[in-house]
């Protein structure tokens, strides 16, 4: 099967927030990875979840609390096969990917390491996946080591390589850049971690979306996502974590449904992704969750990617027949985000009369501020694909920019 024009345009019904119009046009919506619309199966089922069947979970012998909680469950059941864990035991229900990586960093390295101890980070990395591990630095003294990008905006493999020490205790590593789009060979960066007794956590965030993800075939220790990348809710996610490790890692965070007995001269913690879940959770989030996963799959995940790549190529060649537009770096591998920025003109006016002509597109540094620095910008726009954008959202953003160029050419 292939996705063409025409199913998208039925997939769009699916999504009510594009029968609206923007500054009286029809509403252009370029960035998804930033947060992905909502299609109306998603909000349903929350919904009627909300409404019908909900209940505190894992607290309550009544029906209701029962089958919420077996719904909950079934959820990381779900997750489990959509990343091809080896066990619902290494699914943790967290607030998103800031969440995850920072139980991670507190968890992992706020308890077992010293000083001198060494994580490797990127120059693409998002700010949730270098202030985790700077506060590492700051608490007891880790050290960060950085690898290098190239001018194409792919990994160095090369000094990443070289960065190894006898210390190093961890690699933190996006599996997709939220700026440049670039997809990074997360096989060989777990293999060459492991050869050094590393442990690797993936930030997968802007990857979910757009690619089947096998955490097993990866490799990887963890592996962290959001829901509202995926056509989710805001405000859950995932912690992927090897089983081994969760038995290392103390609580996270203390309080109910995290332990198994609580006294006030003895506390045992609850055993697997429990001991990582305290309070009550996003019950309603999680069910969201599954709606916006079973929805994907529905699609398939590999249609959505070839029909993303293939708008990808569309924008590419359209954008760089526009005087003055820089696109932002040129991987081999990438997902369907775009940066650029124009001769002559900063990214937020851009964005700003982009605006007026109904598009909305994301300017900015994108939360990568080391990033922008290697880059020698300031800013960029950046322009993200989804599964319901089309060829005339295309089109829409070119015109804009010619406007753009108009007014402040």
């Amino acid at each position: 099967m292939t996705v063409v024009l025409s199913d998208i345009t039925s997939f769009r019904k699916d999504f009510p927030i594009f029968q609206a119009e923007n500054k009286g046009k029809p509403f252009v919506y370029l960035d998804t990875a930033n947060s992905a619309q909502k299609p109306k199966q998603v909000v349903d089922a929350m919904s009627d979840f909300a409404l019908h069947a909900y209940a505190n979970i894992h607290r309550g012998v009544y029906t209701h609390s029962s089958d919420a909680s077996q719904k909950y469950e079934a959820v990381r059941e779900q997750v489990r096969q959509f990343i091809h864990a080896a066990s619902v035991e290494e699914i943790i229900f967290t607030s998103g990917t800031t969440e995850s990586i920072n139980l991670v960093a507190a968890c992992m390295g706020g308890a077992h390491w010293q000083a001198g101890d060494e994580v490797i980070l990127s120059e693409m990395e998002h700010h949730a996946n270098i202030v985790p591990w700077f506060f590492l630095k700051e608490k007891i003294g880790v050290v960060l080591k950085v690898v290098p990008i190239t001018g194409s905006g792919e990994l160095n493999m090369e000094a990443y390589r070289e960065l190894f020490t006898s210390r190093t205790k961890m690699v933190a590593v996006t599996h997709a850049s939220n700026v440049l789009g670039t997809v990074n060979p997360i096989k060989e960066i777990v293999a060459i971690a492991h050869q050094h007794g590393a442990l690797v956590l993936v930030d997968g965030a802007q990857a979910v979306s757009h690619k089947k993800v096998d955490v097993q075939a990866l490799g990887c220790d963890f592996y962290a996502f959001s829901a509202h990348k995926l056509y989710g809710p805001t405000g859950v996610g995932v912690l992927y974590a090897k089983r081994q490790y969760l038995e290392k890692m103390p609580p996270y965070q203390g309080g109910g449904s995290m332990i198994e007995s609580v006294s006030f001269s003895k506390i045992t913690y609850a055993k697997g992704p429990q001991k990582f879940e305290a309070g009550t959770r996003n019950i309603i989030g999680v069910i969201g969750l599954s709606a916006a996963i079973s929805y994907m799959q529905s699609i398939g995940i590999s249609h959505i990617a070839d029909y993303e790549d293939h708008l990808l190529q569309q924008l590419e060649h359209k954008l760089r027949l526009v005087p003055g537009v820089k696109i932002i770096g040129n991987p081999k591998s990438k997902v369907s985000v775009l940066s650029f920025v124009c001769e002559g003109m900063h990214p937020h006016d851009i964005g700003t009369v982009l605006d007026h002509e109904g598009v909305a597109v994301r300017v900015g540094h994108h939360c990568a501020m080391p990033l922008m620095e290697r880059l020698q910008v300031p800013a960029t726009v950046r322009v993200s694909l989804g599964l319901y954008n089309t060829k005339e959202d295309i089109d829409a953003l070119i015109t804009g920019l010619w406007v753009a160029k108009r007014i402040l050419g």
